[in-house]
Formats: structure tokens, C-alpha cells, sequence
């Protein structure tokens, strides 16, 4: 059975969503033949994947730049154990997973970092983008693109025991710098780290965007949410923040004078310390694939070295090194950039 495929057998996999009036057969089928890209897949990432995969969106694609580990188990509701023991990236292993829960779905894995350089190329056949990311510099990126391609994308986020989301439509509401024109300082907001996180917070946020994913892809355009909402599941605290008024009236540098930029690399950075990790991604794109045979060897005087298809993971002056074939270093034991640029530079290369 192929992706996207709307034969009355593939359609009675879906017979109890079908049933839901406000969806029915013809919003089903809309469903089948849907394009999301999903940056991010994370807590709120692989939540929103397990939803829209279930639901039957034709093609899923998932883009995420990191690996697991035990900790993300916590939240992270398509990974376990064994995923962690076989060095997966969380992209790949999210694939895995999903088409065993459903193999009419396309899914599409994409191990890389989203930066200005490529998220063009990996929303641009979309008809939704979902935001599974935990940082700002992503989402102005996903914003700068969906506001120039007018595409649809839906923004979420979740510190703590608290969430909010916002369902984005170019030219219909307003964006996301209509709300907050730039991103907040490092330090200035709580992260993973200082404050937590909830596992039922995230799988409540994503819920959210996930029913509002379904909505758009189906057509059910009168029933989508037009505000910024923010819950906390701890307090039991529900506000809604009235949004559309912004629209054309604030001096919005993407929406109002399309200037795009954190998508022409005027902002934002390229390395970029990981929420609640202790760790530094180091961004280096190559034009080819780092040889992992051949960087094994080069580091062994260092000590173990380990890899497969995905990733090389090696320990060097108290810090824990995983490289990525794009040429991207994830380096845990620092949050200084500083300091994983030279690391970066000793032991990879420049």
C-alpha cells in the first residue's frame, strides 16, 4: 500500500476518525495526500509525529539534527532503550518506529541541523510546517520561510509545566515577529535546564498542534484557533492571548516589509549551545561526507572511537564528541562556544 493511497481498505484504517462528522471521508482522503515537515523531533516532535502518522498524513517528514539519550526518555515517546544502546539518531529512529505503526504513511527521515541554508529546501514541497524545535533561532527561521513561500506553520513550545501555541497562516494572521520581534538574549529565559520539563506538558502542547495540523490539512479553516494560548498543566491555568488585531497594524519586519532576516543569515549563529545538554553544536557544513574510517583512524591515539552510518562518537580532554557526516559536532562538557569551536578545530577539523 502506498503513501497517500485512498482505497476503501486504507480508509477503514481510519474508520472511527472518518466518523467524527467534522472530518468525515472527504476530510480523511484530504488527509492522505498531505505533505508536513516536522522541525524537530524531540518531545514535542515525536508526539506531533505519532498523532499525524496515526491520522494517516500522507508524508511525514521529520528533520532533526540530534541523538538519543537516556534522559529523552522521559518525554520522548518513540525512543527507548535499545535506540540509545544503537547510537540512532532521533530522526532515524522516530522512521522506525512509525512504519511499523503505519506503513501507508511516507516517512522521511533527515538527520541535519535546519539553519538558513537549507530550510528552504526542506519545507518548500510542505503544505504544513510543524514546530517541534526547543529554540527561538529555529522558529524565526521556519517563520522567515513560511511567510515567504505562504505556507502555513504551526508554533508550539514547552518550559516546565507550561506550553503555549500559536496556529500561523501568512497573510491571514499575524507572525510570529508580529509577536516577538526578536529573539530573547541567552540567559535571559528559563531553558530545560533551569526550570524542567513535564512530559505531560509537552504530549498536552503538541496534542494541540497536532488537532490543529488536522484541521488545516482537512480544510476545516472556521475551526482553527485564531489566538495564542498558554496552559499550565500544573496550576491548571488556562489564557488565551487575542492575537489578530496585530495583524498589519505592528511594524512587522518579515510579514509587513518582507525582510527575511534570519533566512538571509543576518541573524542568528551557526554554533549553538543545547538546551539542558551541557553541550555546543558545532555547525561546519562540507560539500561531501565526512569518512568515518578515515577519521577513526586518524583519532585512535586518542582512545575509543566509535560509529556507524549515522554518527562518530569519541571522549577527548573530558569532553564527549559526537560528529554527524554534514560535518556537524555536537560536544558535551561546555557550554562555552568558544571553547567547542577550538575543540572542534583540534580534533575534527577546521
Amino acid at each position: 500500500m502506498s503513501a497517500g493511497e485512498t482505497t476503501s481498505d486504507s480508509i477503514d484504517r481510519y474508520s472511527r476518525q472518518v466518523r467524527f462528522p467534522q472530518l468525515g471521508e472527504a476530510g480523511q482522503r484530504k488527509l492522505m495526500g498531505s505533505r508536513v515537515t516536522i522541525c524537530g523531533c524531540g518531545a514535542l516532535g515525536t508526539v506531533l509525529a505519532n498523532h499525524l502518522v496515526r491520522a494517516g498524513v500522507g508524508h511525514v517528514r521529520i528533520v532533526d539534527r540530534d541523538f538519543i539519550e537516556t534522559h529523552n526518555l522521559q518525554r520522548q515517546i518513540l525512543f527507548d532503550e535499545d535506540d540509545v544502546a544503537a547510537n540512532l539518531p532521533k530522526a532515524e529512529a522516530a522512521a522506525r518506529k512509525l512504519r511499523k505503526i503505519n506503513s501507508a504513511v511516507t516517512i522521511e527521515p533527515v538527520v541535519t541541523d535546519i539553519d538558513h541554508t537549507n530550510i528552504l529546501g526542506l519545507v518548500a514541497d510542505a503544505d504544513l510546517i510543524l514546530d517541534g524545535t526547543d529554540n527561538f533561532e529555529t522558529r524565526y527561521l521556519i517563520n522567515d520561510a513560511a511567510v515567504k513561500l505562504n505556507k502555513p506553520w504551526i508554533f508550539g513550545g514547552v518550559i516546565g509545566s507550561e506550553g503555549q501555541s500559536m496556529t500561523i497562516r501568512p497573510g491571514i494572521t499575524p507572525c510570529l515577529r508580529c509577536l516577538i520581534e526578536d529573539s530573547p538574549p541567552p540567559g535571559m529565559t528559563p531553558t530545560c535546564e533551569t526550570a524542567g520539563v513535564l512530559g505531560p506538558a509537552v504530549a498536552v502542547i503538541a496534542s494541540f498542534e497536532a488537532v490543529e495540523a488536522i484541521k488545516l490539512l482537512s480544510g476545516a479553516y472556521d475551526a482553527l484557533n485564531v489566538e495564542l494560548f498558554m496552559i499550565d498543566v500544573w496550576d491548571w491555568n488556562f489564557r488565551r492571548l487575542k492575537v489578530a488585531g496585530l495583524l498589519g497594524k505592528v511594524d512587522c519586519p518579515c510579514c509587513k516589509h518582507h525582510k527575511f532576516e534570519w533566512l538571509d543569515g543576518e541573524l542568528g549563529s551557526h554554533t549553538t549551545t543545547l538546551c539542558g545538554r551541557n553541550a555546543v553544536q558545532v555547525a561546519a557544513r562540507r560539500p561531501e561526507p565526512l569518512d568515518f574510517l578515515e577519521m577513526a583512524r586518524r583519532l585512535a591515539p586518542v582512545g575509543e572511537v566509535r560509529h556507524n552510518a549515522f554518527m562518530l562518537k569519541f571522549a577527548a580532554e573530558g569532553h564527549e564528541f559526537t560528529v554527524f557526516p554534514d560535518g556537524r559536532a555536537i560536544i558535551k562538557g561546555t557550554n562555552d562556544i568558544v571553547k567547542a569551536r577550538t575543540l572542534y578545530a583540534q580534533f575534527v577539523g577546521s
